[in-house]
């Protein structure tokens, strides 16, 4: 997996106020954390974070650049564990980085990449995705940046199980291996208003409501008698 590199500052003020005036020169307050170390608040240029980690999918190793005068965030290796994005211009507001260790495995998230037409879809049936993502564990050098899954072969009602992906060396599965990732649905059926109507039951009385009578027939009119 290519290391992406991202330069980060320290910033001193960790309040809501801090962070608005922060965003309003153009940078993404953050926070860098991990089991061995204190959390450092750092911030992110805006543009550099979405040209190089906004936009990538999964899990993928960031290398922090610092400059010399604080040296103790220079070349620490990290994840993005979470963004924050405005739920209506989708600008990032704030970015969580979690510092791992090279020589230590861990789980992290892989998306799924489906390939191929299943023969179930070509005779009619629906692909029903139930993963977009699996849980593995492996060192963080070793993280794929996908996993791709063939589902050619897939028929109707027929499905590929966590046990049947096919993982790189080195990448172990997390989660039971007999949990369904992608399936072929049957295809849905429309019916015909004709067969509609056909099928359609005929309304049935109200409880303790008799049915309605019929209306009489109309007599004809009585021939007024000769003169």
């Amino acid at each position: 997996m290519e290391t992406v590199e991202i330069t980060v500052e320290r910033r001193a003020g960790s309040r809501k106020g801090a962070a608005r005036r922060l965003r309003g020169t153009g940078r993404v307050p953050a926070i860098v954390y991990g089991p061995k170390r204190a959390a450092t608040s750092v911030s992110v240029d805006g543009i550099e974070f979405e040209r190089r980690v906004g936009h990538l999918e999964g899990s993928h190793l960031i290398r922090l650049v610092s400059s010399g005068a604080d040296a103790e965030l220079h070349e620490r290796m990290v994840l993005l564990r979470e963004m924050q994005r405005h739920p209506v211009t989708g600008r990032v507001l704030h970015a969580d980085f979690y510092e791992v260790d090279l020589a230590e495995r861990l789980a992290v998230s892989v998306p799924l990449h489906f390939t191929g037409k299943a023969v179930g879809v070509v005779a009619g049936g629906i692909l029903q995705p139930v993963m977009r993502e699996i849980e593995v564990e492996c060192l963080p050098t070793e993280i794929p940046e996908f996993i791709e899954v063939d589902v050619t072969p897939l028929g109707i009602h027929e499905a590929i199980h966590l046990g049947d992906l096919r993982l790189p060396e080195g990448v172990q599965l997390v989660g039971e291996t007999t949990q369904t990732v992608v399936t072929v649905l049957p295809p849905t059926v429309e019916t015909k208003p004709a067969e509609a109507a056909e099928a359609a039951p005929e309304a049935a009385p109200v409880e303790g409501q008799a049915p309605a009578a019929e209306a009489p027939a109309k007599k004809p009119p009585e021939k007024g008698g000769e003169a």
